[in-house]
């Protein structure tokens, strides 16, 4: 559990032999009024990059102007509609780029969507803080997940 996405590093990532790490793009990479990724995100992907970390999004979102907006800008691959938690599209993206579930993990910054998508595809989830709480039915479903991420093991941040 990282309070927000930059803070996850490279090392690591590595220290858990992560070298694909997919990721939500509502509320994780950038806040659902967002249309372009930050400076911060920017080069967070650089250094991922850098280190040899493979980024792929992994969107419920079927705006796919901004999915693929997203992914030219940052240089990941994406899926669109991904439908999580179902696993399906995990494993689509792992196939399409040749890694295994050992090597994988999930960001998102929600419990009952993305952590169970990864668990379920059998690929470690690292949860992040949500980019903003304006939405009032996605701020109920972060007080309903709260029990859940306090259990989260190896947390970076206290919740």
């Amino acid at each position: 559990m990282f309070r927000e996405l930059t803070d996850i590093t490279p090392d690591f990532l590595e220290q858990l032999g992560i070298s694909f790490l997919m990721l939500d793009l509502d509320n994780t990479i950038a806040a659902y009024n967002e249309h372009s990724p930050s400076e911060k995100v920017t080069d967070w992907f650089a250094k991922m990059k850098s280190r040899g970390i493979e980024l792929f999004i992994i969107s419920n979102s079927n705006r796919n102007n901004r999915v693929e907006a997203f992914s030219k800008a940052l240089g990941a691959g994406f899926v669109m509609r991904s439908h999580k938690p179902s696993p399906t599209r995990l494993h689509t993206a792992m196939d399409e780029t040749g890694h295994d579930a050992k090597a994988s993990a999930l960001a998102g910054d929600q419990v009952f969507t993305d952590a169970l998508a990864a668990n379920l595809a059998g690929v470690v989830s690292i949860v992040v803080r949500p980019r903003c709480f304006t939405n009032p039915l996605l701020t109920f479903r972060y007080f309903i997940e709260a029990p859940f991420r306090a259990l989260c093991k190896n947390k970076e941040y206290k919740v």
